[in-house]
């Protein structure tokens, strides 16, 4: 299922009962971080909530807010069109296992198959309601109150008029929180979309937050050597399948627009910018347009971050506006990142299980991978294999350490297919009376996330594996496993019917 608008999807969430209106002004500093946090943490995720009056310095915004709207998992389901994240883990199964029809149920799914990667093509189109109204303003902007050439001045003229948040209180500033970040590679002409956080200096200037590691750094990198200003747009709302792409672990050089088609069934519609040579879809709420300029940096932070600690103050490229266009009446979504569990954490899970099956194509063992709110996405992962010969957990961490951003992983636990790793209390009893510290543990030094305050050096860390397995006799284990305490199934279920006669 596709949404026509950000809109769309909220007025779906509000039908099932997954949305909170909130009609009262509440301000963009630190006061909606207060709400959305309480609502996030609360049971299940808490609920959607839509702000219809967000005041910045004082004033009420014409745009409304929308937060915590991936923030649960019926609602991360819903953004993609699901009713469970399931089903499209199921598809990502049979795309990799795709094999010749033997009969005609297996040549009808091959057939929807097709179809769906045929509705993965994206669509070029000459208009679209991003383009409702259209701000131009000079090529290299100086100032912030530097006006737009445009006649309808009752609309959005800067920055300064959407309702972004400042998150905690040492904030640098305000944050863009939710920015799907259009790049094109200048060589090749591959374009990729990003999510990277953009502190706002002023109308039409903000931060670039794209760490070394990112695609979109690298794009820059090859700019800068080129000595050109890097063409950049950036859109916010349109159908929340553009998020969840922009945020998903694609292998390097697959388009995140093609996955968009992919997950909604649909076509995404692309056209193309007033300013900047790129094209964006054409369903977005506000479009961002302009130039990154080679080698040009500035201080950007600090900011409370999903590590729960707020990431010091660094330099980073400047994106300066171009164009704004924008619906005539958009949203604006947006997230907070802290202290976990949060939004993240939803779409994190969501992540998981959607690629576990590509996961599983490269490493068969593999039955089940989780990433505990704990862990703030890269620092813990439990995984769960079918064992099968001596070491193979090692197998396992050091395959997964070379797989995209499970670079970042700083724990890594190995566990029996018995072992559920959804559920992190079994997991760590597992990992406590299964394991000799000397014996199952392994380091390595691999990149670490350029947010992760705990290592010495900056991106470099050293990353630990933990085999939590049952140890063979070939692994050099001389003594007799034990069995797991385990009551008798016919014990169980007379028990069951004696408690039910009560």
């Amino acid at each position: 299922m596709a949404y026509s608008s950000f809109s769309a999807f909220l007025d779906a969430l509000e039908r099932a009962g997954e949305l909170t209106r909130v009609p009262v002004p509440v301000a963009t500093e630190l006061e909606i971080t207060e709400w959305a946090d309480r609502e996030m943490k609360s049971p299940g995720g808490g609920k959607a909530l839509l702000f219809e009056k967000p005041t910045v310095n004082g004033v009420v915004s014409s745009v409304p807010l929308a937060i915590n709207t991936l923030g649960s998992r019926k609602r991360m389901a819903m953004s993609l069109g699901l009713d469970a994240i399931d089903q499209l883990a199921e598809e990502m199964r049979l795309l990799v296992k795709a094999k010749p029809p033997t009969s005609l149920k297996s040549a009808w799914k091959l057939a929807m198959q097709g179809l769906s990667l045929l509705h993965a093509k994206p669509k070029h189109v000459s208009d679209g309601p991003c383009k409702e109204v259209v701000h131009r303003f000079a090529e290299r902007p100086t100032s912030d109150v530097q006006r737009p050439t445009s006649n309808d001045l009752s609309a959005m003229p800067t920055l300064l008029d959407l309702p972004i948040l400042k998150c905690w209180p040492q904030d640098g500033g305000r944050f863009i929180t939710f920015p799907c970040v259009h790049t094109k590679d200048p060589d090749t002409g591959e374009r990729n979309l990003g999510m990277y956080r953009m502190q706002v200096y002023d109308g039409q200037t903000t931060g670039m937050h794209w760490q070394v590691h990112k695609v979109g750094a690298r794009h820059g990198k090859r700019y800068y050597e080129r000595g050109e200003a890097m063409p950049v747009a950036v859109t916010l709302g349109g159908d929340p399948s553009h998020i969840f792409a922009a945020t998903a672990p694609l292998p390097d050089g697959l388009d995140e627009i093609l996955f968009s088609g992919f997950i909604r069934k649909k076509s995404v519609e692309l056209i193309k910018c007033e300013t900047v040579p790129l094209e964006v879809p054409a369903d977005a709420d506000v479009v961002l347009e302009g130039w990154v300029k080679p080698g040009e940096t500035r201080p950007e932070g600090p900011f409370g971050d999903h590590t729960g600690f707020y990431t010091p103050v660094d330099d980073y490229p400047v994106f300066h506006i171009s164009a704004i266009t924008h619906r005539k009446r958009p949203v604006y979504p947006c997230t907070i990142v802290g202290i976990p569990p949060m939004e993240d954490f939803y779409m994190g899970t969501a992540s998981v299980r959607i690629f576990l099956p590509v996961f599983q194509m490269n490493f068969p063992e593999i039955i089940d991978i989780a990433l505990p709110a704990e862990g703030t996405f890269h620092n813990l992962v439990f995984v769960s294999i079918r064992k099968q010969y001596a070491w193979q957990a090692y197998k396992i961490m050091h395959g997964l350490w070379g797989m995209g951003q499970m670079m970042f992983a700083k724990y890594i636990v190995v566990v029996d297919d018995d072992c559920d790793v959804h559920n992190t209390s079994e997991v760590l009893f597992r990992m406590c009376a299964n394991t000799d510290p000397q014996r199952d543990t392994t380091f390595i030094k691999n990149p670490a996330d350029a947010l992760d305050h705990g290592p010495t050096i900056p991106c470099l860390g050293t990353h630990m594996g933990i085999d939590a397995t049952r140890k063979l006799a070939t692994e050099g284990y001389t003594r007799t496993w034990p069995d797991m305490l385990k009551m008798d199934a016919s014990v169980k279920a007379r028990v069951e019917a004696l408690m039910r006669s009560l």
